[in-house]
């Protein structure tokens, strides 16, 4: 299923709703103003490379990772070696998440290129995003046996690079949630494969930089994030060259 945008209006239309949205995020306490701002530039970029389909996958990621900081947030905050995750987000942690997304959707409307899929790779990134932020934040609440997955070894759960079976099976519900809805729209294809793999393999990309790099406080959080989603959106490019 594929509706593609047609016409200036449209596209005007989609600005002026992504604008009111990211002005009820701000006045929710959900995002600040200058992640507020981002989030439009980011999406205005995704809308103007491959169309509202990317901006789906966005409000997928945007709406199940504020859903997850809040679940049971009282019992996160009384974890040993854990902070608390505030539901507002700056415009680091946008950048984060959704920069990659971004990127690609500038290029994709500079530079077009037919034999690369812009939306797939766009996709993979957020499968990534989804699954490791649903992964981290539900993880710590319903896993029961954490590892730190360098050593393969227990470790206190909250920690970076410290991942549970639980979590890990969240985290690629999360990555299949986005697959599901691309295969829905653009039919059941190796590209549905893709997002899949690239969304679980770029969440243990993050779970690996975080026992390796930021547990030693040599990358922040959000270089991680960055560095997860921009390695799935390669896998993707790789996996569709395969296919």
């Amino acid at each position: 299923m594929n509706f593609p945008i047609t016409g200036h209006g449209l596209i005007l239309i989609l600005i002026v709703l992504v604008i009111a949205a990211a002005v009820v995020a701000v006045l929710k306490s959900k995002l600040t103003p200058t992640a507020g701002a981002t989030g439009v530039l980011i999406s205005v970029c995704i809308l103007m490379g491959v169309g509202w389909q990317g901006l789906l996958y966005l409000a997928i990621f945007f709406g199940s990772a504020t859903w997850a900081t809040r679940h049971k947030k009282q019992v996160k905050a009384g974890i040993s070696g854990t902070e608390p995750h505030s539901e507002k987000r700056n415009a680091s942690q946008v950048l984060a998440n959704g920069g990659v997304a971004g990127l690609l959707g500038l290029v994709a409307f500079l530079y077009p290129i037919s034999s690369v899929d812009y939306l797939v790779l766009i996709a993979a990134s957020f499968a990534s995003a989804t699954a490791d932020t649903l992964s981290s934040e539900l993880g710590t609440v319903y896993g029961k046996r954490f590892i730190n997955v360098l050593t393969l070894k227990e470790d206190q759960k909250g920690l970076d690079g410290v991942i549970s079976l639980e979590g890990t099976l969240i985290g690629a519900l999360g990555a299949g949630m986005i697959a599901l809805v691309y295969g829905w729209l653009q039919g059941f294809s190796g590209a549905v494969w893709a997002i899949l793999i690239a969304g679980i393999l770029g969440n243990l990309t993050d779970s690996l930089l975080g026992a390796a790099f930021e547990r030693k406080h040599q990358l922040g959080n959000d270089m991680v994030n960055f560095l997860n989603t921009a390695f799935a959106a390669l896998i993707a490019w790789v996996f569709l060259q395969i296919i």
